[in-house]
């Protein structure tokens, strides 16, 4: 079971990326700015790429796949409708599998935590100081249109990406590049206000388009934000082919795609054609796939895999399923608090509501005992906080020990639990001490605060998806009720609860927080203070700390790995004792459900998801082929 994934919209990510109405930002960091310049085929976080010049192809692809067939895939997200093409705009619902389309001067692999390298670009150069970096386009790069890709696509591309008219989300991850500069034809140059590793990889991770796209016959343009089925023309492997009301898409492979033998693209988009087929509701989708009308199901919901996802097509075999394990970090999926909200404001009445949560009785009841507390925002990796400060966190945190809670110089708080000897009981007394400390106290049938106002607020959930909250939010609401506090919870479309997350316009709500390997931009969007009343931005919390704010930045300009960890450390420590969030569960495997007639490499990435790994390097068996 997950929550609503946050509202931004995504960056490109490894292997491929795509518009899901999820942040799926990968914060790829390049070579050290104090470096000679260079010139090279790929660039990394620390030390060397993993591939060196002249590689064939990424060991976890299988470079003799075959190459036809069709997948067949359902809603990869909670939209259950489309009426746009445009990914890159905050208005209307994006079609599934655009990012199909797109592709940018470099990508990421897969079994690398921070790599790029080339894609549309042939060659990448960092200067010496770190403030520019200069990407060579590859001359065979064309657009589906058949046009060359050129240094005036890029610049067109990014400085659109920055605009009004684009969602803001681009701004924030474009911010701190100054400009794109056209050197030539097939030169484009970005220069940089400040020297971060991750800023030549931010640039190269940008996605291209051509800018003919939206121009009309009579050589008018349709506005950027009111782009809606004028098809993309960008440079990927895929095409639209053809699509139906908003509900079913099919992606066809373009003859002329231009990349193919790249090494970055061999052995993946095995597929001739990629349907989509958009289902109203979680049920609809389920008894869809069970009936074989398509080819895949990445399962989030721990019920229904062990209790819904069988049948006679899975003892048959013709359904499979299986555990994937990933080494990803798995992101912060929780109820958000909106501090913005009056009733949220005291750190105490959040520390409140999190010790009203029972995992361990969901973990029985719900979840059959699939999962394991969430007690960091980069749990599943060596970036989350523990124990006492270290050393190196000590250096980032003292010079702001008067704007922090002095809790923050000692342990990592531990998630509340109820196996013995712990009890819910012992959590709930704790949590009423607290409510009295922050002026709640339980009088006339309800907790009331000093004026005499009710504790009361509301969970805003969305009604598809098939991982409602409503289970779990019942049961949290048993707990608070206890405390003399009313939880309503509230579903709504989740067309509209997109709109009302980016309006600020709830108390709290399910949200996962997609994970990154390296940190980088995308935790100033999620926690800069500047973000917290920018609506559509990311941070949802509604975050305002300067404390937080100067972590962030030893964050996004730390210069070794080891200045990375301690900052990212640091950032963990100070969020997790704001209690901005009360955490849920993550597992470290993707369950996949799928047609026999599929076939997916011997090697699996270690950073990736389900979804994407299915679509850039899973193929379709011949007939007669052993499975």
């Amino acid at each position: 079971m997950t929550g609503l994934t946050t509202t931004a919209t995504p960056i490109p990510s490894s292997p491929a990326w795509g518009k899901c109405m999820a942040l799926a930002l990968a914060a790829w960091i390049a070579s050290s700015s104090g470096s000679p310049a260079h010139a090279a085929h790929a660039i990394a976080q620390y030390g060397e790429p993993k591939y060196p010049p002249g590689f064939r192809h990424f060991d976890y692809v299988n470079p003799d796949a075959p190459r036809d067939g069709t997948l067949v895939l359902a809603n990869p997200n909670r939209l259950t409708s489309f009426d746009k093409f445009n990914p890159f705009t905050l208005r209307g619902n994006p079609a599934p599998g655009l990012g199909l389309m797109f592709e940018s001067l470099t990508t990421g692999s897969s079994d690398e935590v921070a790599s790029a390298y080339c894609l549309l670009a042939d060659d990448i150069a960092v200067a010496p100081d770190g403030l520019s970096a200069t990407f060579h386009i590859n001359p065979k790069a064309r657009f589906t249109n058949g046009d060359p890709v050129t240094a005036e696509d890029v610049k067109f591309s990014f400085e659109t990406l920055k605009s009004p008219k684009a969602a803001p989300q681009f701004s924030v991850y474009f911010g701190q590049i100054a400009r794109a500069v056209v050197v030539d034809r097939l030169t484009i140059r970005f220069e940089f206000k400040v020297a971060t590793r991750e800023m030549p990889l931010l640039a190269g991770g940008m996605p291209v388009f051509s800018r003919k796209w939206g121009m009309r016959a009579d050589g008018t343009r349709v506005p950027f934000d009111q782009l809606a089925f004028e098809k993309p023309i960008a440079s990927g492997d895929y095409v639209i082919d053809s699509f139906d009301n908003g509900r079913t898409i099919t992606y066809k492979r373009d003859p002329n795609y231009w990349g193919r033998s790249l090494p970055v693209r061999i052995g993946t988009h095995n597929f001739a054609r990629i349907d989509y087929k958009l289902y109203s509701d979680a049920t609809a989708r389920l008894e869809a796939f069970k009936a074989g009308e398509y080819d895949v199901l990445v399962e989030n919901v721990a019920r229904s895999w062990v209790r819904r996802d069988i049948g006679k097509r899975f003892d048959s075999g013709e359904l499979i399923k299986r555990e994937f394990p990933h080494h990803n970090g798995t992101g912060m999926q929780g109820f958000f608090m909106n501090l913005r909200r009056p009733l949220f404001k005291d750190v105490r009445v959040r520390q409140a509501l999190d010790l009203a949560l029972d995992f361990e009785w969901l973990n029985r009841q719900l979840f059959f005992n699939q999962y394991k507390r969430t007690d960091s925002f980069f749990v599943n990796t060596d970036l989350q906080a523990k124990g006492t400060p270290s050393e190196g966190e000590l250096a980032i945190l003292e010079p702001l020990r008067k704007k922090l809670d002095p809790a923050v110089f000692g342990e990592m708080p531990k998630q509340p639990d109820t196996d013995p000897p712990g009890s819910l009981r012992a959590n709930l007394i704790k949590a009423r001490e607290l409510l009295a400390q922050a002026g709640w106290t339980y009088r006339d049938g309800a907790l009331r605060n000093a004026k005499g106002q009710p504790f009361v607020f509301e969970i805003l959930d969305d009604t598809g998806g098939g991982a409602s909250m409503e289970p779990v939010a019942a049961a949290f609401g048993r707990n608070l009720q206890k405390l003399g506090i009313t939880m309503n919870f509230r579903t709504v479309d989740y067309a509209l609860i997109q709109k009302r997350l980016d309006a600020f316009d709830f108390d709290m709500t399910s949200v996962r927080l997609p994970d990154v390997q390296v940190p980088g931009t995308e935790q100033v969007s999620r926690f800069a203070s500047r973000y917290a009343d920018e609506q559509g931005s990311d941070n949802l919390a509604g975050v305002k700390s300067p404390a937080i704010d100067a972590i962030l930045q030893k964050v996004v300009g730390a210069q070794t790995r080891e200045q990375l960890v301690d900052a990212t450390h640091a950032l963990d420590r100070v969020l997790m004792h704001g209690y901005y969030v009360v955490p849920h569960w993550y597992s470290a495997t993707h369950r996949i459900a799928y047609r026999n007639t599929l076939g997916y490499p011997a090697t699996l990435p270690l950073y990736y998801t389900a979804d994407e790994w299915v679509l850039s390097t899973w193929w379709k068996q011949p007939a007669g082929a052993s499975k």
